[in-house]
């Protein structure tokens, strides 16, 4: 009886292991399947005014490329980049001056062959709808109380508001004024909300607002060139992704959403 029943059991047992490697066969394929389709998060750290032109760049790429999704630090491009030099992860860095994007090349933290302009900005006078301020001389009148100015060590548009009060002979005078902004959105908020009576911002930034008016446009004499620089992050783990998206920053639909925004296009 034992002789006939052995290779009844040696068929079963063969014909188990055969389905179990099939099914096994089966979930290694499908695992595969979904490493080759599982999403690339791209980290940026990105200048506070680029905020809303980039949120639609992202939303604008990703209708052909599902498979790329985005995590952003939005913040004056002197913290950004600080967090950068700190080891913070990131892929992209999206600078609203070249010394930030300076200070991180001169570190070794940039990837070599990958920085470009990519935009360019110019830096204006508000007030509140209805202040009767009508220049940057008129700033030093007694009824401007608050001026509010990102703060120059680390907001890039704070640098050049300086340069240019520096420019004009108003900084000396005005000294004793400035409220001090994190970054150019905040500066906004303060004129916007009344809790500065005059700002000194991107013409990008007053465009978007309601609550502003442009009362003088700095002249470019006064200050350094504002200009964007981007970046791929020499530590990113998504190099060919982060380049594919920086190109694509570079391409006429990227160019038409900023310049939809106010900004001006780059040359180099």
């Amino acid at each position: 009886m034992e002789a006939d029943i052995k290779p009844t059991d040696e068929r079963t047992r063969v014909l188990v292991c055969g389905r179990i490697l099939a099914i096994a066969g089966v979930l290694a394929a499908l695992l595969v399947g979904c490493r080759t389709h599982q999403q690339t998060r791209l980290t940026l750290s990105v200048a506070a005014s680029l905020k809303d032109s980039i949120e639609e760049a992202e939303t604008d790429y990703r209708r052909n490329h599902g498979d790329i999704d985005f995590s952003n630090n939005f913040g004056s491009s002197g913290i950004v980049a600080g967090q950068i030099a700190e080891g913070v992860p990131t892929d992209l860095f999206l600078s609203a001056a070249a010394k930030p994007m300076d200070d991180l090349q001169e570190k070794g933290l940039i990837a070599d062959g990958t920085r470009r302009n990519l935009a360019g900005n110019t830096l204006v006078l508000i007030a509140p709808v209805d202040s009767k301020l009508n220049s940057f001389q008129g700033l030093t009148d007694k009824s401007i109380r608050l001026i509010a100015l990102g703060d120059p060590a680390s907001v890039p548009a704070g640098e050049y508001g300086k340069e240019t009060l520096l420019s004009l002979h108003l900084w000396d005078q005005l000294n004793t004024r400035f409220v001090l902004g994190k970054d150019v959105r905040q500066v906004l908020t303060y004129v916007e909300t009344g809790n500065a009576d005059a700002g000194l911002v991107y013409a990008t930034d007053a465009k978007r607002s309601g609550k502003v008016r442009m009362i003088a446009t700095a002249p470019e004499s006064t200050h350094m060139p504002i200009v964007y620089p981007a970046a791929i992050v020499k530590g990113s783990r998504n190099q060919a992704a982060a380049r594919a998206f920086l190109d694509y920053l570079a391409s006429p639909p990227a160019r038409a959403i900023f310049q939809r925004h106010g900004f001006t296009m780059a040359t180099t």
